[in-house]
């Protein structure tokens, strides 16, 4: 039994740029809706799940420049990133930065491995990939910060894979059919 919505990719080029500013706006909403997470500078949010979805819609190259829009106007100081955390580019250089500056590579990733993904399973698969690439960036910043890459890992990655599984078969449930590369 597949559960999964028969959605196909836009591939106009107007609908594509709609597209990378629609997916930067929505991070930017997903991001206000934080949780914090006890002992963890990193909060909970559904960020990650619009990430994938972007590279699932959008395809790798646009996928990657709405959360590169998304960074580039939180950078500028608009107020889109989590409001738990330094504004503008000092969000970038903190605990959460290695996350943001990932965003652009795992949508890259999810787009690029969708149309390899026939089903639901490997639509997960590629949704975890993607996710791996946020871990990354993430943990990599934090093991930077801390000094540390098991303390990097209690507070950056522990507390959230269960959580970025279910995010993962979510995204995998809400993929586009008929996936074109852009």
């Amino acid at each position: 039994m597949t559960l999964s919505l028969s959605l196909t990719r836009p591939s106009s080029t107007r609908v594509t740029t709609i597209g990378v500013a629609g997916f930067a706006v929505a991070l930017a909403i997903a991001a206000q809706a934080t949780i914090p997470i006890p002992g963890t500078p990193v909060p909970f949010s559904l960020q990650p799940l619009v990430v994938i979805l972007a590279g699932f819609w959008l395809g790798p190259v646009p996928g990657a420049a709405s959360m590169a829009l998304y960074l580039l106007a939180g950078a500028a100081g608009l107020p889109v990133f989590s409001p738990i955390g330094a504004p503008g580019v000092a969000r970038l250089l903190g605990p959460t930065g290695g996350y943001l500056l990932a965003y652009p590579a795992a949508a890259w990733v999810a787009g690029w491995l969708l149309p390899r993904a026939r089903t639901f399973m490997m639509r997960a698969l590629v949704a975890i990939a993607a996710t791996l690439v946020i871990f990354a960036g993430g943990l990599a910043q934090l093991w930077i910060i801390t000094g540390s890459l098991e303390q990097a890992a209690t507070l950056g990655a522990l507390p959230f894979i269960t959580m970025d599984v279910v995010k993962a078969h979510i995204a995998a449930l809400l993929a586009p059919r008929g996936a074109v590369r852009t």
